[in-house]
């Protein structure tokens, strides 16, 4: 590299490392380089929030390129170009001068292009006898054909992120939609369930998106959203049969809470080991699954679940599965593995294994490949929930309590 490539500013201002790298680089290009000006042009104006610079900072860059003759930019070619501030600021839409001299010093900074300032600061050419330019001093448009790749790099980057950010707004829009109309009408036809908490917490999850999002911003919140609508979504489908709910809520309700006098139960635990090994007993819950346990021995053994309660508690079996429903979102076990869980285990069963799951969350690395993994085993016969009840109750200091 020759130090000849490397100039210093005239007058007042300073010179810094920043301006010798600029200047070096420019001189380093690729021989017979070439590149369209204005197409390098529309690549800054596309990328100008990466380069630093603002739309008068293109203005006067549009009027420096004005002065230079041809559109390709050459390597090896004059490419210093050398109008007086009246002449640039007539170019850039009568740009005045103390704004043209701010924006110049914007695009030096940037890295767009260079000073070669002659000893008296003037900028002028000189000629040889053949009337072609042998030097010339005033701005070097060579960093423009030398970051030419890195500008089209930059504005692709730029346009990508645009068409992202559409993308993520508009899936944002259709998803908030989704579940605003969806937490509606399940308000409005009186869906099992605590809608209203749902609602707050859709709510507070609008609140967070500013007026001017980012990208990331976005993606963070429709995330969010998204889990929450498959959440509304798998209460929804929980919900019971409305043909039948009409008519029999009340009956169902009352025949839940009264557990003393449903019937008897034999509750004898099984072994996990003994395919086919179950609780025996002969009551059954809404929609004719068998339940394993009286709700209050479930509480007992699982204390924690009551916190996701209705109004922080739970009093029927309705209440446990709307509150398991918060808990495995929270676990990260999604909506299809707790699915399957309800059509093996019964959604009360599963409901209880879920406050099993809560109960042991520290000692458990991954909640919903550890229910799947119990789903598995109730299908072939191979799981009971009796001994993970009877563990957390002896756990919790009332392995003695008898149940029945």
């Amino acid at each position: 590299m020759q130090t000849g490539n490397v100039t210093t500013p005239f007058g007042r201002r300073p010179m810094t490392l920043a301006l010798v790298r600029n200047q070096m680089a420019s001189a380093d290009i690729k021989q017979g380089k070439t590149a369209d000006k204005w197409q390098v042009f529309r690549d800054a104006s596309v990328a100008m929030e990466l380069l630093g610079i603002q739309s008068n900072s293109l203005a006067v860059l549009d009027a420096l390129l004005s002065f230079f003759p041809g559109n390709e930019l050459r390597q090896g070619s004059q490419l210093i170009v050398f109008p007086s501030n009246v002449q640039l600021a007539l170019r850039a839409h009568g740009m005045a001068g103390a704004t043209l001299r701010r924006h110049l010093a914007i695009l030096v900074d940037a890295g767009l292009i260079v000073r070669k300032d002659s000893a008296n600061g003037k900028r002028y050419a000189r000629k040889d006898g053949a009337g072609q330019v042998e030097t010339a001093f005033g701005f070097d448009l060579s960093p423009l054909l030398a970051r030419s790749e890195e500008l089209a790099i930059m504005a692709q980057q730029v346009l990508a992120d645009r068409e992202a950010f559409r993308k993520a707004k508009e899936s944002l829009t259709i998803c908030r939609r989704d579940v605003r109309k969806l937490i509606t009408a399940a308000l409005e036809e009186g869906a099992n369930g605590d809608w209203e908490v749902v609602e707050d917490t859709y709510i507070a999850l609008v609140s967070r998106i500013p007026r001017t999002p980012t990208l990331s911003t976005l993606l963070a919140v429709l995330d969010e959203m998204n889990l929450l609508r498959e959440e509304v979504v798998n209460r929804l489908e929980i919900q019971p049969n409305p043909k039948n709910y009409s008519a029999n809520a009340a009956l169902n309700e009352r025949h839940i809470q009264n557990s003393n006098s449903e019937s008897t139960h034999e509750l004898e635990p099984g072994s996990e080991k003994e395919p086919n090994a179950k609780f025996r007993e002969i009551r059954k819950g809404e929609g004719g699954q068998i339940k394993a346990f009286p709700l209050s021995v479930i509480l007992r053994a699982c204390p924690t679940i009551s916190d996701y309660g209705p109004a922080g508690g739970i009093s029927t079996w309705r209440e446990l599965m709307s509150a398991a429903v918060v808990v495995r979102s929270m676990l990260g076990v999604s909506p299809s593995a707790y699915q399957d869980a309800c059509e093996a285990m019964g959604p009360e069963n599963a409901a209880a294994t879920i406050a099993c799951i809560l109960e042991r969350a520290n000692f458990i690395n991954s909640a919903g490949g550890y229910l799947r993994d119990l789903t598995r085993r109730s299908e072939r016969g191979e799981f009971s929930l009796g001994p993970m009840v009877m563990a957390l109750l002896k756990a919790n200091g009332q392995g003695n309590l008898k149940v029945g």
